[in-house]
Formats: structure tokens, C-alpha cells, sequence
């Protein structure tokens, strides 16, 4: 997926109230950018690192401007978690997640469970319908890409919908997409929720597909293109 425009690119002053960011870009200009992105950002969030934001000139918009990548340590990291999920449905209708191509139709943002919407769908014919979570991942140590960087409850729930979904017998699939290219296997960050490392294992031992795929990042794009193993040990 290409970036509509070209992304401005400056210094990230400091991210507040969870959504706030204040960029001083290149020119000279102070901006402040919507930051989607609901996690801790751990690593991601130090003042004075490099930060690429989107403009979007739309009266229905408060603030013009969103922060979409950051640089930590050498790489760039894509901390927009929409684009997880853009990346995903692109990936999967090309056919570049084998494990989830094959479906005639993919729907997003479906009800299920009891008070969620699962983000992708899959569905043909008589075959079991494939339910698929995304989660953005944008922490990583020696080479290790971990989730989730905070205690996560939602996480932690969504793990149990897939499960109550292999338990109707329909397919489960939780799907990280590593927006960062300096990894080369996926874990569990046990150390900041082990509840969540402790589910994820049981949800892959009830039969729910743990699957990592790294994104090449750059101002240009963001695509898909890596499998990564998920190092469950």
C-alpha cells in the first residue's frame, strides 16, 4: 500500500493524552498529529526521533495532520494501527498469506462474540468461515518482535472470542503484522502481560492459527512481504 501523498517528515517533540502528538516538521513548523494508536508505543515514543505524518485537508477533521511512521534505533516502525489492518486485507486478497488465501469473499469489521467486531471475515461456500484478528505490532528486542507493549484486556478478550469460534467449529486465526523490519520471529512479551502470553498459548493449543508477517516500511509505502516464525517457547 502506497501512501496517497507524500508523507512530511520532522522530529517528535513529545505524545500526550494517548492520541496527541507534537511534531516540529522540517520547515520549521510546529503541528500537532492525531496518534492512532492505542498501546504504549514502548520505544517508539522518545522525544526527538524521527516522525513521518500524513496531511489530510477534510473540514470533518480536527486535526489535519496523523503521525504514521517513527524511527527506533535504526529502523523505521509503522505505529498507525489502521495500517495493520490495511496491510492485512491487501495481503490476503493478493494471496500473499498462504495460510488464509483460497476465500471467495472477505468482510471486514463483522459482529461476533459478545461485544466485538472481528476485523476480517473469511468466507467460501460450505467451508467453515475463517475468523481473523489483527494486531499491529511495533516493539522489538534483539531481533524479537513482541506483543503486546501494555496490558492489554481487549487482547486478552479478542483471544477468547477466537477460541469460542473453534469451538463452533469454524476457523481462528490471530495475525500480527510486524511493522518493522529488524525482526525475525514473533513472541509474546510474557514480561508485560503474561495473562496474555498465558492465553495466547492456550487459544494455539485449542486449535486458534498464531501467524507473524513483517512489513517493509518507508515514507513510499508499507507492504507485506515475510513470514515470521512465532516462538511460542
Amino acid at each position: 500500500m502506497k501512501f496517497p501523498s507524500p508523507l512530511l517528515r520532522g522530529r517528535l517533540q513529545r505524545r500526550y493524552k494517548r492520541f496527541l502528538a507534537d511534531v516540529l516538521l522540517d520547515s520549521g513548523e510546529a503541528i500537532t498529529a492525531h496518534t492512532p494508536n492505542t498501546g504504549s508505543m514502548l520505544t517508539c515514543s522518545e522525544p526527538g526521533a524521527l516522525a513521518y505524518v500524513s496531511r489530510q485537508d477534510s473540514p470533518q477533521r480536527k486535526l489535519k495532520y496523523t503521525w504514521e511512521l517513527v524511527q527506533s534505533g535504526t529502523v523505521l516502525v509503522g505505529i498507525h494501527t489502521g495500517r495493520a489492518n490495511d496491510l492485512a486485507a491487501e495481503a490476503i486478497v493478493a494471496g500473499i498469506i498462504p495460510e488464509l488465501a483460497g476465500y471467495k469473499t472477505l468482510r471486514r469489521e463483522v459482529k461476533y462474540g459478545q461485544r466485538s467486531r472481528i476485523d476480517f471475515l473469511l468466507e467460501d461456500g460450505d467451508r467453515p468461515p475463517c475468523y481473523v484478528e489483527v494486531k499491529n505490532v511495533t516493539l522489538g528486542r534483539d531481533g524479537v518482535a513482541v506483543f503486546p507493549d501494555a496490558v492489554t484486556e481487549r487482547g486478552w478478550r479478542h483471544l477468547h472470542e477466537l477460541m469460542a469460534e473453534i469451538a463452533k467449529g469454524n476457523r481462528a486465526a490471530m495475525l500480527y503484522v510486524v511493522q518493522r523490519e529488524d525482526c525475525r520471529s514473533m513472541a509474546p512479551a510474557d514480561d508485560i502481560d503474561p495473562r496474555y502470553g498465558k492465553t495466547l498459548r492456550e487459544a494455539v493449543d485449542a486449535g486458534v492459527e498464531a501467524l507473524a508477517y513483517r512489513a517493509l516500511v518507508s515514507p513510499e509505502e508499507l507492504r507485506l512481504v515475510t513470514a515470521l516464525r512465532v516462538d511460542l517457547s
